[in-house]
């Protein structure tokens, strides 16, 4: 588990680069927001969190799955990351900040329609 990433993931990579690609500037692992998101928009006071999908529970995808072996504790641990992004979200959007997630298999499959969103998002 020590060679799990928790920064610079290759989805967060990709994004990142096609935003740059695109002419959006933003910063990285800003750490005094809460959550400390992945891509921080502040022209556009944005906040992108960029979610792996077993490590942040993404219901609906085969990633998103609680383990077979020791399944209690990867369920209890699973848990408590989708309560913690949760309250980052929360406690972002009442610093005054939007909120945009994306999955890494949204990234991985669905580049273009990430692009599409994050632009409606950003430019209403």
């Amino acid at each position: 588990m020590a060679k799990i990433r928790a920064k610079d993931t290759k989805p967060e990579i990709t994004l990142r680069s096609t935003l740059h690609r695109l002419g959006y500037r933003f910063r990285i692992h800003v750490k005094n927001l809460p959550g400390k998101p992945d891509i921080v928009l502040p022209k556009y006071k944005t906040i992108i969190f960029v979610n792996g999908c077993f490590w942040h529970w993404h219901k609906g995808c085969p990633e998103g799955r609680v383990p077979n072996t020791n399944s209690k504790f990867w369920k209890k641990k699973l848990t408590r990351t989708v309560e913690r992004d949760k309250q980052h979200q929360i406690d972002c959007i009442s610093l005054g900040w939007k909120v945009l997630t994306f999955w890494e298999c949204e990234i991985e499959t669905k580049l273009s329609d990430v692009i599409e969103r994050v632009n409606r998002e950003l430019h209403g």
